[in-house]
Order: structure tokens, then sequence, then C-alpha cells
């Protein structure tokens, strides 16, 4: 039988501007039936590819083939209507028929848009967004190609969209940093790095397990060729220019080793780790907050909390139900109807908002920063410069010296965080921050935020990076109701849908259960203690025996072979240690 023509199928891309490459050479192919989520850091040309594929812009060399007849709903960023258009005018162009109006209204109102007689020109940003995305949903093209197609949904609309998408033979390749999104719903990981392109036949999941074998690989294999480089720039000095055939071979075979070896891998960012922040024991209280905006829209009602010292909370609702404008109650940008937030004197507020970006254009990108301050003081004696926190955000030192205009829009949202972050405040305020974020960055960000040691105030859509910073959740339900939630996002959605299954007390019951268990403590058997002290001997041996291994690896001494083996058996080192440790943490939570 023959084989069907992939949906499309990309040759030998290439696209650059001026000097910089943005991607060279690249293959890849979306056959019928996949789901390709293209992930990739901000600035390397995610949003340019999807340009080029739906012809917006041009390409420098390559090819792209569609198969014939295929019809192609896109999603782009910003999509643009006329102002004066009805939501069923910009859905259906005046060609719908009685079914699809139908089908329309029903998809409309998932995502929020009940009015198809209002003018596009009255919608927000984030409306028009999602009558977007509905006009590419009710079109029923053959392949779906979007950009961040989560952008502006809520989390029941995020979640709703998963099911819609993941059900049928849908074919789509798309553009997200929603990694439970990509989760669920892939199938194939294109990953665009270095200008070249890497494909995962897996979700999410495996991706991130593959990709760190890609970069282990890598980073063994620059070590190899450095060691053979030094040897072979050895020959290079000593022969004669006048050389024979054989010896121009190995001359030719060594600008090739010469490539390998200059690489540059991603090196592991080490976690920054502030001890120089200080907030006082009270926090704030909010003293029975009422807020409305007229009789039909109540944000709050009598609501009061008392937050807690390191306390990182999640704020999730769906859009409407008053997050934002809790946000700026709490920060005195915005006044409640009646109440108060008794808020610390020791209290320094640092506010990401959805609004607040404004740079100066012209200026440089270290500049806009070192006129917050020079460095930032980590304490016990360590300092970190403008520029290496920059870099610690991904800003390679090239990037630095840009002027604000060359950003892609997700680098002018992250210079914008670092502009937050560097004001060293104690208590951070986060409204949407991972909108336009690539991943790399959101991991870096996880990392800091967990590391933080003042509070956080997080509204976020995005599932994975909740789950990953806030212990406690406040839940904006609509209409001034607000339910407190001790545990992260993923914790609320199951305890909600046995809620929904088994009623409340059943829940009640199997919340007390779990209370009662971490209480019940009991001593390590004999053997049990053996093991314990076995443990910390094993791991003791490993560790030694892993720095011994880094030392010799490093040291460009060894012959290939040895050199192969070594690094072989370093990640082996590391799996057994990892499995000891987690071994030793379970014994050590027994006790004595």
């Amino acid at each position: 039988m023959a084989t069907q023509l992939p949906y499309l199928d990309v040759q030998n891309l290439t696209k650059s501007f001026g000097a910089h490459v943005l991607f060279q050479d690249i293959s890849f192919s979306v056959a019928e039936g996949q789901r390709v989520g293209l992930v990739a850091q901000n600035g390397t040309g995610k949003s340019t590819l999807m340009s080029i594929l739906t012809g917006k812009e041009s390409c420098d060399s390559g090819n792209i083939i569609f198969r014939r007849d295929l019809k192609i709903g896109y999603l782009e960023q910003s999509p643009h209507f006329e102002s004066d258009e009805t939501v069923l005018d910009a859905c259906f162009n005046h060609h719908g028929d009685d079914e699809k109006i139908l089908k329309a209204k029903q998809i409309l109102t998932q995502l929020h848009i009940t009015d198809l007689s209002q003018k596009m020109g009255t919608l927000s940003g984030g409306q028009q967004r999602r009558v977007a995305l509905a006009n590419v949903l009710i079109t029923e093209p053959d392949l779906f190609l979007m950009d961040e197609p989560t952008n502006h949904l809520d989390l029941d609309m995020i979640e709703w969209l998963e099911g819609f998408l993941s059900r049928g033979n849908k074919t789509l390749l798309m553009v997200t940093h929603d990694r439970f999104f990509l989760d669920k719903v892939c199938s194939v990981i294109l990953e665009l790095d270095n200008k070249t392109i890497y494909t995962y036949r897996g979700n999410y999941s495996y991706y991130l397990e593959k990709r760190q074998e890609r970069i282990d690989n890598t980073r063994a294999e620059i070590a190899r060729a450095n060691n053979l480089y030094r040897k072979e720039l050895d020959w290079m000095r000593r022969m004669p220019q006048a050389r024979g055939h054989k010896a121009r071979y190995r001359e030719d075979a060594f600008y090739e080793l010469e490539k390998v070896a200059k690489q540059r891998i991603e090196e592991r960012q080490v976690r920054l780790k502030s001890k120089n922040v200080y907030i006082g024991s009270k926090i704030f209280e909010c003293k029975y907050i009422s807020k409305s905006f007229g009789p039909n829209h109540v944000i709050l009602k009598d609501f009061y909390y008392n937050f807690a010292r390191y306390e990182k909370m999640g704020i999730v609702g769906n859009n409407g139900t008053g997050k934002s404008t809790f946000l700026k109650m709490l920060l005195g940008i915005e006044q409640p109807d009646s109440g108060c937030f008794d808020i610390g004197t020791t209290v320094k507020f640092g506010y990401f908002s959805q609004e607040g970006m404004q740079f100066d254009e012209q200026k440089k990108v270290i500049d806009v920063i070192t006129e917050i301050a020079d460095y930032i003081d980590l304490g016990g004696g360590k300092h970190l410069s403008a520029s290496q926190f920059l870099q610690h955000f991904l800003f390679t030192p090239e990037q630095q010296h840009n002027y604000v205009y060359k950003l892609s829009g997700g680098e002018k949202r992250k210079l914008y965080l670092c502009t937050v972050l560097m004001r060293n405040p104690n208590f951070l305020v986060l409204d949407e921050p991972t909108n336009d974020l690539d991943i790399q960055t959101l991991q870096i960000f996880e990392e800091y935020l967990a590391d933080f040691p003042g509070c956080v105030i997080i509204v976020s859509h995005d599932r994975y990076f909740m789950d990953k910073v806030v212990d406690h959740l406040l839940v904006f339900k609509g209409n001034g109701e607000v339910q407190d939630f001790p545990g992260n996002y993923t914790q609320y959605r199951e305890w909600s849908n046995l809620k929904s299954k088994t009623g409340e007390s059943a829940v009640k019951k199997e919340t007390k259960q779990r209370e009662k268990t971490p209480q019940e403590h009991r001593k390590m058997t004999y053997k049990e203690k053996q093991e314990f002290n076995q443990l910390e001997k094993d791991m003791a041996r490993l560790e030694e025996e892993q720095k011994q291994l880094e030392t010799a690896l490093c040291s460009g001494e060894l012959s290939v072979e040895e050199l192969t083996e070594k690094s072989k058996r370093l990640p082996q080192i590391k799996e057994e240690l990892d499995a000891k440790e987690m071994r030793w943490l379970e014994l050590s939570e027994i006790g004595g």
C-alpha cells in the first residue's frame, strides 16, 4: 500500500534577518492525525516560522509543501477584525447556514462570548482573540495552525479546549508554553534550538526526558572532541604547509573536529537564592472587604483573610470574577467600597501587571536594568551584577547590548519581569506573569520563586506553574464568592472532582483521613536502621567516585576509550545516587 503524503512537509528551510540566522536547513513534517507542539526559547523564531508556513513572511531558501486541496485554519497571536462587523460576521463573513450558526453559538458560549450581534470594535483584546479561536474551530480545517491558543483563556476554557482538540482525528501544529496543555494534547514535540530542529515522538513529559539525554550526549561528544582537538592542533602547528593527500584529508577532518569542540551548550543555571530579603511577621490583614461594579457585578462581600509570613498563594477563577481587581486593591491602586487592607510596615511590594510593560525602546537592555540597580545583594557577602542577573534569565551578553525595540514580545515580557525582581522586593504580586515566556525561562522563574524568602501572590492560568510554586489557593467563583483552599491547583481539581462525584461528606471524611495519617509515626526496625547506615556509606562512596570522574573528564589527559568509558559511568552514578537518596529520605521520615 502506498504511503500517504503528509499534510505538511517542510524541507531545508532557512530564515535570517541580516547576519542573524534564525534557523538553517530545518526539515520536519506533520502527518494526518498528528498533534504537534512547537517549543523554543523566546526570540529564536517560533512565530516567524508560523508566519512563513502561512505565507505571511518569506523564507531565504527551502520548500513548504501542503497536501493538495488542504483546508487550513490559522490562529495568529494578534488577529485583526473590522471594528464595525458583528461577532457573527467575524465568524462567517455572512456565509453561515443554520447548522453552522448553532455550532458557532455552542463554541462561542464555551469561550464566554454570548452576544453574537456585538460589534468587534467594542470587544477587549482577549475577547477578540477568543472570537478568532472560535472562528478557527468552527471552520473544521484539515490542519490547525495555532500560535498560543491558550492565551486569554481562563482555566475552564483551557480544559474545554484540551478536550475539543484531543477528540477525533484532528491534525494540528501549535506554538504554546502551556506545559499541561502540551502534555494532554500533543503526540509529537518539535524543538527549535541552536538554529536546527529536533523531533520527539511523545508528549511533553517524554520530550523533557529525551531532551536531557540529547544534551548529556552532546556534552560528552564535545568533551571527547576537545580531548582529541588538543592533539590534532599540535599536529597542525608542527606540520609544514605543503601537505600530501593524506595530510590534507587529516586537515579537513581537523576543521570538522574543531566545529564540534567549539560548540557551546547551555549550562544548567545555578539556582539563584537570595538570603538578603527580610519581611516582618505582620504581612497584611484583609478586613471585611466589599467591592462591586454595579449591582450585577459583585467582586467581594465582607471578605476577611489574614496573610501569613512566607505564604505563596495562587488566585484562580474565570475571567471577570475580580482576580486582578483584588490585587489592585491590595496595592492601593483601586479602592474597596468598604473594609480595608492593614499592611505590615516591612512589606515592600514588587508588582508585575498585565498592562505595566513600558520601556524606552531606544535604550539598551542592560541600561534598562542598571538604571534600577547595578547589582543585587544576595546576602552572606555575595553580589550579583545586573549583567549576571540578566544572564541568569537567559539574556546573552550580546542580547544585553541590543536595543529594546529589537526584542521579541516574549523577550520584552521577560525584561519587564527582570525590572520587577531587580528592585529586590520582599512581597511579589504577579498578575499573569507567564504569558509569552518560553519554557526554559518559566523553569528558571519557578526555581527563583520556590527559593524566594519572601511572600508571593500569583494570578495565573498556567496550571503547571501554579503547581510548582503555590501552596495555597483563593478560588474566585464569581458573585462575591471566594473559596479558600489549602493546596495547589491539581489538588484543588482532584478535590473538586471528588466532591462532585461523592458529595461533601465523603470529601470531609477523606480530608480528615489525610490529616490523621502523617501523625501516625512508627520507629525504624533493626533491619531498617542497618539499611539506613549502609545507605549513608554508599552515598558517600558514590559522591567520591563522581567527584574523581568529573576531575578526570576535565583533565584533558584521557584517551578516547577512557573518556567514552568514564562518560558512560557518570549518568549511572547519578542514577544510583538518586535511588539511594530517595530511599534514605523515606527511612529518615520514619525516624530513629
